[in-house]
């Protein structure tokens, strides 16, 4: 079994007016770097369909800079507000396009899942992740840096440690994804 030491890994935070994005360089089982980490702003954009184009762009723009192995991003989670569940899907959908079409995987998870993983608690508050994320990273300070951007670096840092990102074993998207990374749990002809 060949052993991938080292996976680019694409993390998204979906949102409807600040998109957080975050790249990590995953090596070995727990040595992670911090490659880049930012927010798309879509306040700005007063039409709807106008940002879901402009987060089909960016994410592009990241993939095809960054070069990413895989994406992690955080499922919406259940509001009361249908309409605005319906939005968060479509920016959702358009950002895992936007990979898929230069065909990187992609993994979801939820925000109780990648809050569990970082802290150890799935309840645990947005600034207790970025706090442990900093200490995690050994960055000193977040405090420049969004919220949403840290939920990105979140479900990044989820994904490597759920071990689906380094040598395998992880929750596979597909059927490619789980042979590619269980080889020794599939038998060829």
């Amino acid at each position: 079994m060949t052993i991938v030491s080292e996976k680019i890994i694409l993390g998204i935070d979906p949102g409807t007016n600040v998109l957080g994005y975050a790249i990590i360089r995953g090596e070995g089982k727990n040595k992670i770097e911090l490659i880049v980490l930012g927010v798309i702003e879509l306040k700005k954009y007063s039409d709807h369909y106008l940002k879901l184009k402009a987060i089909y762009e960016r994410i592009q723009q990241l993939v095809d800079e960054y070069h990413p192995d895989e994406v992690a991003i955080e499922a919406p989670f259940f509001g009361k507000n249908v309409q605005s569940m319906l939005k968060l899907g479509r920016a959702q959908g358009v950002a895992m396009a936007a990979a898929l079409s230069r065909s990187v995987p992609i993994f979801e998870y939820a925000p109780r899942k990648i809050k569990q993983s970082i802290t150890g608690q799935g309840a645990a508050s947005k600034e207790q992740v970025a706090a442990m994320l900093g200490s995690i990273l050994k960055v000193k300070d977040f405090s420049g840096a969004k919220l949403d951007a840290t939920d990105a670096l979140g479900a990044a840092v989820c994904h490597f440690y759920q071990g689906a990102a380094i040598g395998g074993k992880g929750k596979a998207s597909s059927w490619e994804s789980f042979v590619k990374n269980n080889p020794d749990r599939v038998k060829g002809n």
